[in-house]
């Protein structure tokens, strides 16, 4: 019984350790369908944490699987009452559960642009090669591809963005919009607004 306790809470320690070093790139994609302006960078401060997180996990489940794949030891005979099942909380199949789930919360920052619309290019938007602006936000807060999405689905939803893109690496977001539909001062506030992340700067590109 306390073999089963024990093994039960390893692998409780996973999905948590998993859930904990995923949190900082899901939240974004969680903050865009529950529609929550301002909640993408609620746990970036968990980004630090990350590779400890996930080696951790990692650790816990590899223990584990060697745990449950090792030779079994000859048991010496007692008059204890077995009935030699074993529960589902201890078999293969609930490890194996368990460790799909943890490798699908530490690749998530690999697939979480599927949760975003696809509204990258110029969408039809009219607009005069006059009043183009090429512009640069410098962001703080963004930790991983999921952030990007998050900001460049909040840039591409202003009304006359033609083009965004973000770099979580560098912190750059580069947008080309239509001055006479909105300024780079709107849209740094937007950004903000709607993602959490901080604009440390902007500034227009000289056109070449």
């Amino acid at each position: 019984m306390k073999s089963e306790k024990k093994s039960t809470g390893m692998l409780l320690t996973g999905i948590l350790t998993a859930i904990l070093a995923s949190l900082c790139c899901i939240t974004p994609v969680l903050a865009l369908i529950a529609g929550i302006s301002g909640a993408a960078s609620t746990f970036s401060w968990l980004e630090p944490f990350r590779p400890w997180l996930a080696a951790l996990t990692i650790g816990v489940l590899g223990f584990a699987w060697y745990q449950k794949l090792k030779p079994a030891k000859e048991e010496i005979e007692c008059d204890c009452e077995e009935d030699g099942k074993t529960s589902f909380w201890q078999s293969k199949k609930f490890l194996a559960i368990v460790t799909v789930f943890a490798l699908l919360m530490l690749s998530f920052p690999y697939y979480s642009g599927l949760f975003y619309p696809d509204d990258s290019g110029n969408r039809n938007i009219s607009y005069s090669e006059s009043n183009v602006i090429n512009a640069e936000i410098d962001l703080e807060g963004m930790t991983c591809t999921s952030c990007e999405h998050s900001v460049n689905h909040a840039l591409r939803s202003e009304e006359g963005v033609i083009e965004a893109e973000s770099d979580y690496e560098t912190g750059v977001a580069r947008v080309k919009y239509d001055a006479s539909k909105t300024d780079l001062d709107k849209l740094s506030q937007d950004l903000e607004e709607k993602t959490g992340y901080t604009v440390v700067a902007s500034k227009k590109l000289e056109k070449q």
